[in-house]
């Protein structure tokens, strides 16, 4: 058995931020090696390169794993971890886990009360900072497996990521673009048809425009979808759209950024520790979002089974 070693092993993602990580880390670094923080990084190549660093940092002993990144470099680290847990047998509980935020998207920090300041997150990490958060395992179309740290979702939300992440690609930042992908999503995509099942009661079937799925309350550079989802409660929050005409949706969005869209009278809104969602056509299975990122198609499952994993907290 590998011993557990007690360094922070960093993944940086120079990619993330429009490019800008390396002229924050660096600084970075030496804020590390002045506090006498014990550290190692590597340095990701590709998409998903994140994932199987984290894992072979886990199998090599470390416990301490931090994505400097945003979001989307979040989800990967994370998956990377679960995975090693998945596989052999390791409690999640013994992993530390944070995010040094550089990236354009860092919604996860919100819900933990993480500055978006490297040395004051370094600040953190040197009092030992910690909180917890669950372990959202899901599985999609096909028994694939996959992991969430913060929100997912179908319809409405999955294609506005993947909308929001074109644009990325396409060198655009900033926070219009997600409401401006928002906007263009609502014009354009198609009702789905679907039963939403929480905690073995079906709580919608038929007609729906999107679903969300909360870990954390954040999203979309500050749209609060489900926003009494608390990280360390064991329960997974849901934000069901039905049917409802383009205008009265429209009206709706400031309650996205409000946090009141529970309250709105339009949306189906709850909470569970068990969710399922099936697609009643072949035309309904539609994509998967995780923390952002396209992870697989309908149909969905989460069975939250009490597992968690430390995490940097203010």
């Amino acid at each position: 058995m590998t011993e557990p070693k007690t360094a922070w092993y960093f993944i940086v993602n120079p990619r993330a931020g429009s490019g800008k990580t390396m002229s924050e880390w660096v600084p970075a670094e030496r804020i590390l090696q002045k506090r006498g923080i014990p550290f190692v990084t590597a340095m990701t190549d590709y998409k998903c390169h994140a994932t199987q660093l984290a894992h072979d940092a886990a199998a090599d002993g470390y416990r301490r794993i931090m994505a400097v990144g945003g979001d989307g470099s979040l989800h990967e680290v994370l998956s990377g971890i679960a995975e090693y847990c998945e596989e052999s047998g390791t409690d999640a509980s013994e992993f530390y886990l944070g995010v040094m935020p550089i990236g354009s998207g860092n919604d996860w920090i919100k819900s933990l009360n993480v500055p978006h300041d490297l040395e004051k997150v370094i600040e953190l990490i040197s009092k030992d900072s910690f909180g917890q958060m669950d372990v959202v395992k899901v599985q999609c179309s096909g028994g694939k497996r996959a992991w969430m740290a913060n929100v997912g979702g179908t319809g409405f939300d999955s294609h506005v990521c993947s909308r929001v992440n074109l644009q990325k690609e396409r060198g655009k930042r900033g926070k219009l673009i997600y409401l401006n992908a928002l906007r263009y999503t609502m014009m354009h995509l198609d009702q789905l048809h679907l039963k939403v099942i929480a905690d073995g009661q079906t709580v919608h079937e038929g007609i729906c425009y999107s679903i969300a799925l909360g870990n954390g309350c954040y999203s979309g550079s500050g749209m609060r979808q489900v926003p009494l989802a608390q990280m360390d409660d064991g329960i997974i929050d849901y934000m069901i759209v039905p049917k409802v005409s383009l205008r009265r949706m429209l009206k709706e969005i400031p309650r996205l950024f409000n946090g009141t869209i529970n309250e709105s009278g339009v949306v189906l809104s709850g909470r569970c520790k068990s969710l399922q969602i099936v697609p009643l056509d072949n035309a309904s299975e539609d994509i998967i979002e995780l923390d952002g990122e396209i992870e697989g198609k309908l149909p969905l499952s989460i069975e939250m089974d009490g597992r968690k994993v430390n995490v940097v907290k203010g």
